[in-house]
């Protein structure tokens, strides 16, 4: 069931994008915030969310949401040259608990500063 597009009481992204909880911030666009991944799995990790609860994941994505996901791409584009990821770099978003999704809110990790395996997972 998709949700209003707007903070959800408790939703962990929600209360970051919302300043009520503290996060590494790496960039920030109108709608889009990308923040430092508390539990990285790669020497650069990082985060990309909604500042609005959009959607809980990309399962939920339509054409309403083609804005919003031209901005979360340009915004990575933008953190992955920052961060000096001149060699390449990975953005993954995770559909449901078989996937790994532990937060119901649209996000998409960034990952780079090592060489990444093929396949994933």
């Amino acid at each position: 069931m998709p949700v209003e597009e707007d903070l959800v009481t408790g939703c962990l992204f929600c209360r970051i994008a919302g300043g009520e909880l503290g996060a590494e911030k790496v960039g920030e666009s109108e709608h889009v915030l990308a923040f430092r991944d508390i539990r990285p799995v790669a020497p650069t990790h990082v985060l990309l969310i909604p500042k609005r609860h959009a959607a809980e994941s990309a399962a939920e994505l339509g054409a309403a949401h083609v804005e919003l996901l031209g901005e979360l791409f340009a915004l990575a584009a933008k953190v992955a040259k920052r961060e000096g990821l001149d060699s390449g770099w990975r953005l993954v978003t995770n559909v449901g608990p078989d996937a790994g999704q532990s937060v119901h809110h649209l996000h998409i990790h960034l990952l780079g500063g090592r060489k990444l395996g093929w396949p994933p997972g």
